[in-house]
């Protein structure tokens, strides 16, 4: 799960990390009124943040820095609304619903910082790098010896000297280090309480006052550990999702949108990345990844061939179950429900194998209904690229 960076900055001053003052805004007259109020706090000038999820805002246009109010109106008018294109996005864009107004800080210095989970070590690691307000991807690939690393040990937690070393790794000096290790060693707590995956400060700056303040957080949750962080669910925004996997969610079902047209309903994790790359192998491109799980019973596989369907990029379905806990014949009669129930207009390929392989082989050929038959996966693959091409 992803949140927004107000959510973001909401969490961190729960753990005494240090960011400024902001306030979201879902109109032009919030936002505008927000800039006034800061303005009077804090004194001009003031930011307006698009809010989405996804980085590279302000290359794209979405973060403005303001001086007066007909300026933060402007702004307003302007981001609110548009279409938004990063790097992160893709081409096509996301919409801004929502804005951030913040108050203005003298900047010194841009840091970066940010924590992820390194499941190969079984640890946290932290990176650091004095490239801050870049793309740290960018940063990786040309210069790897500018981003610091530390992983922390679980029972042990952020350590002072951890802290310390890429406090000093990034220049810091004098009281500014105290600072950074205070952040420091409160961002890991904000990361492991809040079951976290990823969290991101890019960047993280050094004021001309020599406070250390997160000018931007991005986090992302561990979905299996939602149970534990109720009050995090309530943070999550559906207008930022995509609405066939929220769907897909109420079915417990595991799907992502991709860029394809061929639609796959498979069951099990590794059986739907192996159907992904044979179809990549074999000249097609997959439109989603969809594991309908070992479990799945009618009602599951039903849900999961109406969603792929909802997709109008897809231009075949490929079917790949191999039944184990998930019987063949329970597959079948599902996508003969809902090829029924949804009007099937584009190529079907299904290839069964397991467990009441037989029934559910003759419960497809006596539907009535358009279905290739697959003798094994690559066959599957293949029938399917030559259906989207064919079409």
């Amino acid at each position: 799960m992803k949140i927004h960076e107000y959510q973001g900055k909401e969490i961190l001053r729960k753990f005494n990390v240090a960011t400024l003052q902001g306030v979201v805004a879902h109109s032009v007259a919030e936002a505008v009124a927000a800039a006034d109020d800061l303005a009077r706090k804090f004194g001009w000038p003031v930011v307006v943040k698009a809010q989405i999820h996804a980085g590279g805002r302000g290359k794209g246009g979405g973060v403005k820095v303001v001086k007066n109010l007909d300026d933060a109106r402007a702004a307003a008018e302007k981001i609110l609304g548009m279409m938004l294109v990063t790097h992160q996005t893709g081409p096509q864009g996301q919409k801004v619903h929502k804005l951030f107004i913040e108050q203005g800080c003298a900047i010194a210095r841009e840091l970066y910082l940010g924590a992820v989970v390194d499941r190969v070590n079984g640890r946290v690691c932290f990176m650091a790098s004095t490239e801050g307000g870049m793309e740290i991807e960018k940063v990786a690939e040309e210069h790897p010896e500018k981003i610091l690393k530390e992983w922390v040990d679980p029972i042990v937690g952020m350590t002072g000297f951890q802290a310390r070393n890429l406090a000093f790794g990034l220049g810091l000096e004098g009281k500014q280090v105290g600072k950074a290790v205070s952040f420091l060693q409160n961002m890991y707590r904000a990361f492991v309480e809040t079951d976290s995956s990823l969290a991101e400060i890019n960047p993280l700056v050094i004021t001309k006052d020599g406070d250390v303040v997160a000018l931007d957080a991005k986090f992302n949750f561990d979905d299996n550990g939602m149970f534990r962080q109720a009050q995090l669910g309530d943070m999550r925004d559906p207008n930022e999702e995509d609405p066939r996997e929220l769907e897909a969610k109420e079915f417990d079902l595991s799907y992502i949108a991709l860029d394809g047209d061929i639609g796959c309903m498979v069951n099990g994790a590794g059986l739907a990345m192996a159907t992904m790359d044979i179809i990549k192998h074999c000249g097609g491109e997959p439109a989603n990844f969809l594991d309908v799980g070992g479990g799945a019973d009618e009602r599951k596989v039903t849900a999961a061939f109406k969603i792929i369907l909802k997709d109008p990029a897809v231009k075949a379905v490929f079917v790949n179950i191999f039944g184990g806990i998930a019987k063949c014949d329970v597959i079948a009669n599902g996508v003969v429900a809902a090829a029924k129930q949804v009007g099937l207009k584009v190529p079907l390929v299904v290839r069964l194998e397991g467990t009441n392989v037989d029934l559910g082989k003759k419960i497809l050929a006596d539907s009535g209904l358009a279905i290739t038959a697959a003798d094994d996966m690559l066959d599957g693959a293949k029938k399917a690229v030559a259906a989207v091409k064919g079409a």
